[in-house]
């Protein structure tokens, strides 16, 4: 279990706990956390459920995948450094403390 901040575009933050083997995607969603659409259900086929990771956490995560690269190119202000689809985020207890931040808007 991890304690994952998600933080809206107008500052307001979520601090919700999500089960290990979960996506940061599915606790937003399970959460019923705004900003996080995630039209194609998880399947990295979209980039509506796009955020920017807290720099603290950039180095801290795995790499991004091709497809995920991919993908990020349709996301609204893609920053090259802290976009991530939380799709491909799979929560293990080393994700403690995370902190996400929404964009403005998904695309």
């Amino acid at each position: 279990m991890a304690k994952i901040t998600y933080i809206e575009h107008n500052g307001t933050e979520h601090v919700v706990e999500v089960a290990n083997g979960l996506t940061v995607m599915e606790g937003a969603r399970d959460n019923n956390i705004p900003g996080i659409e995630a039209d194609c259900g998880g399947a990295c086929a979209c980039s509506t459920c796009h955020v920017y990771v807290d720099p603290a956490w950039v180095e801290k995560l795995p790499a991004k995948d091709d497809m995920e690269e991919d993908m990020l190119d349709f996301a609204f202000e893609p920053d090259a450094e802290r976009s991530r689809l939380t799709c491909q985020i799979k929560v293990t207890d080393a994700l403690d403390g995370l902190v996400v931040h929404m964009p403005e808007k998904q695309i």
